[in-house]
């Protein structure tokens, strides 16, 4: 298995309706006795195993808790860290993996009034995962999926106060733009502007006023 900062091969992906149904019966067969932190620990630990065996959508309910977590704790990565168990934090190479693998024609993206269900086969996300899923994609040349960008990046200033999710993809997409950016300490300093000499001083002639000698 590979070291809990590497990102594991994918074996599979399952979707969002199975993972939902199998992290349902873990919470149900939890210990009653247990703490909340022990059932939080116990639960991730669970899905974070199944991550780490190479199925994906168990990624992305990972991704989604930590940052759940993060927001009930303030944005304190140390507690959330520590409820979680070391080495458990969900990152940057996590998140932007298993949204470059997420299918994009299978995300359930229901219009304003629809009433329809998604398919047993759909990925259920969030606004701000879907927003990472097409960033990602569009940063690796998709062009469908750069299209998608556009029109979902319309719904986030409307939405940025109501989501406090938003502001972890902003925060991925701030970690994105930096490791996309040519290292500006490699570049050699530009050269100082050499300053243009004056023109010589062309000496001006006295005008004679009238009666002068």
């Amino acid at each position: 298995m590979p070291g809990a900062d590497e990102v594991p091969p994918m074996r599979e992906f399952s979707p969002t309706m199975r993972v939902d149904v199998l992290v349902s019966d873990w919470r149900a067969s939890l210990d009653p006795e247990l703490s909340s932190e022990a059932k939080e620990r116990e639960l991730y630990g669970r899905a974070w195993d199944a991550y780490r065996d190479g199925d994906f959508g168990f990624g992305l309910w990972c991704w989604h808790e930590v940052d759940r977590l993060t927001n009930s704790l303030n944005g304190n990565v140390r507690e959330v860290t520590r409820v979680l168990g070391p080495g458990r934090y969900f990152g940057f190479s996590q998140r932007r993996a298993v949204a470059q693998a997420v299918p994009i024609e299978r995300i359930y993206r229901p219009r304003k009034g629809d009433m329809s269900t998604p398919r047993t086969d759909a990925f259920v996300l969030p606004l701000y995962q879907v927003l990472t899923v097409y960033l990602v994609q569009a940063d690796r040349g998709d062009a469908k999926a750069k299209a998608l960008l556009e029109i979902a990046l319309g719904e986030l200033e409307d939405r940025r106060r109501a989501d406090p999710f938003l502001r972890h993809f902003e925060t991925f997409r701030g970690i994105l733009a930096r490791t996309n950016a040519p290292a500006a300490a490699d570049s050699p300093p530009p050269a100082a502007p050499v300053a243009a000499e004056p023109p010589p001083r062309v000496p001006q002639r006295r005008s004679r006023t009238p009666g002068s000698g």
